[in-house]
């Protein structure tokens, strides 16, 4: 029981990577063996690696770290890739790869026994920020979209990003709402709130983790939440709504393009 309660959701995603020693990868078996519902999380992440390597091949030919990159391998060096085609390839084929996404994101977001990395901690905490706050209506943000300027500068500072910019959505036909300050795995994190002319909601997230050195571009699903995610470098990003997959990975490349690098 000691070991199984050691295994963390980094530990798992190591595993399906092909990341771990001999040792770490026998802690792993004998913890999947012990635990059906982790074991089809991992055998659908690796079936998911495998069609990311299928669908980069030539991509990999030419440049080793392009594939790395999309399976959150890549540690950042001063060479980096661009990061627009970087994002719009990760994207193509992550929602491509929708009904794997569909299958895991539940599965991710119930798994409480499982000591969870930062690159899960993200999407759950902006799901929970999503199901909070979009169906809010009197004070669904705490400085609204009239304090635009405002809203970057004290967001910014709190989380220590000089240059934080609030990204303009309105060409996916979405406008400002506002924002708020929240906790994001218990840091200060900022969530910005968009909404459309029917009135839908989509929030945009951001947390920061000194810790992390590595980027990575991902898509979790629960019920009718979906959330698109990526880490780069300390920062972490997260969209969230209830849209389609299509909208929704075109909202994050929008805002991938806007945030600062």
């Amino acid at each position: 029981m000691t070991e199984a309660r050691s295994i963390s959701e980094a530990d798992l995603h190591a595993y399906a990577d092909g990341f771990l020693d001999d040792a770490d990868r026998a802690r792993v078996e004998r913890f999947l063996a012990e635990n059906p519902d982790a074991a089809e999380l991992v055998a659908d992440w690796q079936a998911q690696n495998d069609e990311l390597r299928a669908a980069f091949a030539a991509h990999e030919k030419s440049k080793p770290t392009d594939i790395q990159l999309i399976s959150g391998a890549h540690h950042r060096t001063a060479a980096r890739p661009p990061r627009r085609a970087a994002l719009a390839a990760a994207a193509m084929a992550i929602f491509a790869l929708g009904a794997i996404g569909g299958h895991y994101g539940p599965l991710l977001f119930k798994r409480p026994d499982i000591q969870l990395a930062y690159t899960e901690i993200l999407p759950r905490e902006a799901r929970n920020a999503f199901l909070v706050y979009a169906s809010e209506v009197r004070h669904p943000v705490e400085v609204f979209a009239n304090e635009e300027a405002h809203l970057a500068t004290w967001l910014g500072k709190r989380l220590s990003i000089a240059n934080l910019k609030v990204p303009n959505l309105q060409t996916m036909g979405f406008k400002l709402v506002g924002g708020r300050l929240l906790p994001v795995a218990g840091k200060p994190g900022a969530m910005f709130m968009y909404e459309d002319q029917a009135g839908q909601r989509v929030t945009v997230m951001v947390g920061r983790n000194k810790e992390n050195r590595t980027t990575s571009f991902r898509f979790a699903s629960a019920s009718n939440v979906e959330t698109f995610y990526w880490i780069d470098g300390e920062l972490g990003y997260a969209v969230t709504g209830e849209i389609s997959r299509d909208l929704l990975q075109k909202i994050a490349e929008e805002c991938y393009r806007q945030f600062p690098s």
